[in-house]
């Protein structure tokens, strides 16, 4: 079924990249001024194509789901990835395997964006963007996390181990790791409850230093929803909870889809 997604979104990008292409073609040679060369622009207009024709920059195999345990991740971690994610599924006393109240979000290391209307066409499709926290290919040594989120509660919990290259102080995490994941899981959590939103305002207190390997979970709660309004409170506590790092406020503003791609 993968394959079959993947194949029909690749005929999809092919239609609406002619699409966009044509049209802008026409525009160029519509309002192109007389002395100009109609077939030296002509020329130049079929390396636009093959830049809006670019191939489908996942494999047919699909993309790495980061959220996935790896080699990398410690025991801890590992515990606490396999506590969350059995609450992701409940089986009844007949045996019957139901959703259950926790959800494992899937983390990828690109997204797609989409020019509007033929602009900026090197937007189109960003294939060397990664994500900031999923830009690092060695397995450990940056930012490894996975988000759960509670459908019924409205919560959301990461499990999150630091690598070494987000050192600070000697040893330590440095501080604007920590605002990374922590903007990360609140706009995650944000997202997952308002839609597309963008983060206006993140308030951070750090109360005590994390040890770098060490293994933390980020806790996400709703404070308010109104209208475009989505604000967040956030904790990164040791794993057993007994020591609080860091806490935040976030507020987050909902944008619609055709904002974000511009």
């Amino acid at each position: 079924m993968l394959g079959r997604g993947l194949q029909m979104t690749r005929v999809i990008c092919r239609l609406m990249s002619r699409k966009l292409s044509a049209g802008l073609h026409r525009n160029i040679l519509k309002n192109m001024h007389p002395s100009i060369d109609i077939w030296s622009v002509r020329s130049s207009l079929k390396n636009i194509r093959s830049v809006t024709m670019a191939p489908w920059p996942f494999s047919s195999s699909g993309p790495r789901d980061y959220s996935l345990p790896n080699p990398s991740w410690r025991s801890e971690m590992q515990r606490l990835y396999e506590h969350y994610n059995s609450m992701c599924e409940v089986e009844t006393e007949g045996g019957e395997k139901l959703k259950g109240p926790w959800i494992r979000l899937a983390s990828y290391n690109r997204a797609l964006k989409y020019a509007p209307g033929g602009q900026c066409l090197s937007k189109f499709l960003q294939a060397k963007a990664r994500l900031f926290t999923r830009n690092i290919e060695e397995q450990g040594a940056g930012f490894e996390y996975v988000v759960f989120v509670n459908k019924q509660e409205k919560t959301c919990v990461c499990v999150f181990q630091a690598g070494h290259l987000l050192e600070g102080p000697p040893g330590l995490v440095h501080g604007g790791a920590i605002a990374t994941i922590m903007d990360s899981v609140t706009g995650t959590h944000a997202a997952y409850l308002s839609g597309p939103v963008m983060t206006a305002n993140l308030t951070i207190n750090y109360r005590s230093p994390i040890p770098l390997g060490s293994v933390v979970l980020v806790h996400s709660s709703v404070g308010e929803i109104d209208g475009r309004k989505t604000l967040l409170s956030c904790q990164v506590t040791s794993s057993d909870g007994s020591k609080l790092h860091t806490e935040a406020t976030g507020l987050f503003i909902s944008v619609s889809v055709g904002n974000l791609l511009m």
